[in-house]
């Protein structure tokens, strides 16, 4: 079995979303797992979105780099926002293959409840189609 670990700045949306659809579709092949440069816990619109098509995401922690670093080999390491791709480790132990997949901070959009929600559907269905396509061809 093959580990993976997503990471982005907050593990508050995008790596979660992208942990919880790695463990949907990719069956024994791999084990998922995300982090955060600076966990802030996650986020309940990231929740509610993940709910709403049927995935619990709520026994899911967010968690820091140090919680993995140096303590647990991956294969893959990929970064689902610019920032983490900036600021990451360069130096993992063990990854053989380290992916940049750019998708929009959800939890940054300014406006109504609804605009709010709405972003997160669409990044969230992004994540889930990336997940899907990669799955079936990780390279």
């Amino acid at each position: 079995m093959q580990k993976v670990l997503f990471l982005c700045t907050g593990n508050s949306a995008r790596s979660q979303m992208a942990e919880a659809f790695l463990r949907k579709y990719g069956g024994d092949q791999f084990e998922a797992h995300s982090a955060g440069l600076e966990p802030k816990g996650l986020n309940p619109l990231t929740l509610q979105v993940m709910q709403e098509i049927g995935i619990d995401v709520s026994q899911q922690q967010s968690k820091g780099v140090g919680t993995y670093l140096g303590k647990v080999l991956f294969q893959y390491l990929i970064t689902v926002c610019d920032d983490a791709d900036k600021n990451c480790p360069t130096v993992w132990p063990g990854i053989s293959k380290r992916e940049h997949w750019s998708f929009e901070d959800p939890a940054a959009v300014a406006g109504s409840d609804e605009e709010k929600l709405a972003k997160f559907r669409q990044v969230r269905d992004q994540i889930e189609a990336r997940i899907k396509a990669w799955v079936a061809d990780p390279q």
